[in-house]
């Protein structure tokens, strides 16, 4: 069961409010861009504390400190919208489930994946370190 909109409003925000778009139903995502031309981000989004600590803040240092940036960022929220986290999957699926995450796409191909064991237990520094080379390499 899902926890409480009012719980995750905040943690939804935390990407929405620096230009993250929401996607919330299998097709808000099949009709995502980013996934399709040019350069793309795609969060999966997450409750634990990997997100809450390292994950949503790196993606924030990230964007804030690159000079190259994928053109389409956008987001789904594991565990909340089950639709639409399913469909994001399927964009990579040889990769096992793994959130929070974060997948880049460059012109409708996975370019790079950061997978749950390479966010949690490292700062946000970290994990903004690694997205920075991914947009330094491909965007």
């Amino acid at each position: 069961m899902p926890y409480s909109p009012l719980l995750v409003k905040p943690m939804r925000e935390e990407l929405t409010a620096i230009g993250f778009e929401e996607l919330m139903t299998g097709e808000e995502v099949g009709n995502w861009p980013g996934a399709k031309e040019g350069t793309g981000l795609l969060v999966i989004n997450s409750v634990c504390g990997c997100a809450a600590g390292m994950a949503r803040p790196g993606v924030r240092l990230a964007l804030e400190e690159s000079d190259k940036k994928p053109a389409h960022v956008a987001t789904v929220f594991a565990g909340q919208d089950q639709e639409a986290t399913a469909a994001a999957r399927g964009l990579f699926p040889q990769v096992p489930p793994s959130s929070p995450s974060m997948a880049f796409f460059k012109d409708g191909e996975l370019a790079y994946f950061l997978p749950r064991h390479r966010i949690e237990g490292r700062s946000a520094e970290d994990v903004a370190a690694d997205l920075k080379s991914a947009f330094a390499e491909h965007c």
